[in-house]
């Protein structure tokens, strides 16, 4: 067993024992075999309701989350809010998240090696919210939770479910375009209306 291999297997040991939210939060600041902690200024681990229903998963923190420690604060966050009021949701009826917990430097996209070693945090992190969906925001977290080699042009608008935990209810999970990549691509905002009717309509259909 290599180095990498060590760490991962470390990683999900550490995960797999966390019980509730706060434990794994406090098991992830303690966590240092991803590098990106030791040039990060703060963990970003999660802002919303840990009680929702619908939970969003983004690729990392930028320079505004590093800074603040809460995700999707910054641009691409103030348009993720107006994504989320468009469909009645907020951040206290949606719970947030990243793929990774620190951000990468120069805000480059996270190595897989950095993505490895944060994906069991990350699913515990879904394990524990239980949400009835799951919104996974870029490619980054489309392809490493639905574990695809897709792009995100074609991942995104197509349902999917998946069991987390063993004889557990699925979760019904939909990819989008990462609000950032809309900033940059205005044209696409089109298709992700799209996706988030799709999404507003699942919502109201799994409601009890």
């Amino acid at each position: 067993m290599n180095n990498i291999q060590k760490d991962l297997s470390y990683a999900e040991g550490l995960a797999n024992s966390c019980k509730d939210l706060q434990g794994l939060e406090l098991t992830i600041r303690s966590f240092d075999r991803c590098l990106l902690k030791n040039t990060a200024n703060n963990i970003v681990f999660s802002d919303g309701n840990p009680n929702a229903d619908l939970m969003l998963i983004g690729e990392a923190p930028g320079f505004e989350e590093d800074q603040s420690g809460i995700p999707f604060v910054g641009i691409a966050g103030q348009l993720l809010d107006k994504m989320l009021l468009a469909i009645g949701q907020n951040r206290n009826n949606t719970y947030i998240t990243n793929m990774v917990f620190w951000r990468p430097p120069g805000n480059r996209k996270p190595t897989e090696e950095e993505i490895s070693l944060c994906y069991p945090f990350v699913k515990k992190h879904i394990e524990l919210i239980k949400p009835k969906i799951l919104i996974l925001s870029g490619a980054v977290a489309a392809q490493s939770i639905l574990k695809s080699n897709l792009g995100i042009t074609r991942l995104r608008g197509n349902w999917s479910k998946i069991s987390f935990l063993k004889n557990s209810e699925y979760t019904y999970i939909m990819p989008i375009f990462h609000p950032a990549y809309l900033l940059r691509s205005p044209e696409k905002k089109k298709e992700t209306w799209e996706d988030l009717k799709s999404i507003k309509k699942k919502l109201i259909s799994t409601e009890i």
